[in-house]
């Protein structure tokens, strides 16, 4: 079959429904979090990175752990600290006394789903480690570049409240990621089901993934992205999508705009969320609503507006407003 052409109907209902699944078992373990189980999906679908950014205890690797029993597949967890080495991301060259050879021995990059946590207490040579394996899904050891599994897909966490003992990510590893999502405190009625659940009749705070039922496997998943890759999307939103990134490099209050690939990830998560919608086609409110996670990551505000305590999304949300979108 000719891979360019856009996805069935039929194929359309397929992905819609294996991803509605996925994301009713990952909610089971996270509760009150519909909107960041949601994008995270959307991502999933869209085969990008994500960077998850909250305060301790609200779920960000119980968000992952979830995703990585429901989709099967080798999953891995990195623990970033200061002293920690590209080389442990990575792997390295040792030397075999056995057969007197030196072999590779495989770092925990080689996994379909990657936890990265803390991933702004590492050093900037340990983040640059990610950078080949998120954009070309390889490592590349001793000279010899090394095929990472498909598919590879990376959730960062990131606590946005403690800075010491914190590297900034710098702009090319903020660029790789798909999206930025937010994790914030629940809702009162969802945090009293979240501490019943987790204190009746259990011992301890060890993260509970037992209830998440596996819907699929990594070949799935890969069936899943080609599907959304074909979902139909007109020109007009198309230019929509670049007219919104564009717009953002100008935008006033906006120091560093975000390049082109900014406008990719746009795309990409346009039609995730089209698909996780039961969607054949690509809409302006999917386009709309992806924008704040695909863009908050990817630009710097000026100095003026961040001694205000103006936030990304509020000048997003002026942006967004700014841009008419096309009537399709």
């Amino acid at each position: 079959m000719n891979r360019t052409e856009t996805a069935s109907p039929q194929e359309v209902e397929r992905a819609a429904d294996r991803l509605a699944r996925l994301e009713a078992s990952v909610a089971l373990a996270l509760v009150g979090q519909r909107r960041v189980v949601r994008e995270s999906i959307v991502a999933l679908a869209a085969a990008g990175h994500v960077l998850l950014e909250g305060v301790p205890g609200v779920g960000k690797t119980l968000l992952v752990r979830a995703l990585a029993a429901a989709l099967g597949g080798r999953f891995s967890r990195i623990q970033f600290t200061p002293d920690l080495m590209p080389s442990d991301v990575t792997g390295h060259a040792m030397f075999d006394l056995k057969s007197e050879e030196f072999r590779i021995r495989r770092g925990p990059l080689f996994c379909n789903l990657l936890l990265g946590d803390e991933i702004n207490r590492a050093p900037a040579k340990t983040q640059s480690a990610m950078l080949e394996a998120m954009q070309e899904q390889q490592v590349t050891i001793e000279g010899k570049a090394l095929p990472l599994p498909s598919p590879f897909l990376v959730f960062a966490t990131q606590n946005p409240i403690e800075q010491e003992g914190t590297y900034p990510l710098p702009q090319a590893q903020l660029d790789r990621f798909l999206l930025k999502v937010f994790i914030d405190y629940p809702e009162v009625e969802d945090e009293l089901a979240l501490v019943r659940a987790s204190t009746q009749g259990k011992v301890g705070d060890r993260l509970d993934t037992s209830g998440v039922e596996q819907v699929c496997d990594p070949e799935d998943l890969l069936d899943l992205q080609g599907i959304a890759a074909r979902l139909r999307m007109d020109e007009s939103l198309l230019d929509y999508a670049v007219r919104l990134v564009r717009a953002a490099r100008d935008w006033q209050g906006i120091e560093t705009g975000p390049g082109p690939r900014a406008s990719v990830a746009l795309v990409r998560a346009a039609r995730g969320h089209a698909l996780l919608a039961g969607n054949g086609f690509v809409t302006p409110d999917d386009v709309k609503l992806m924008a704040p996670s695909v863009l908050r990551h990817r630009l710097k505000l000026t100095a003026d507006l961040e001694i205000e305590g103006y936030r990304p999304d509020e000048v997003l949300a002026d942006l967004v407003a700014g841009i008419p979108a096309p009537r399709v």
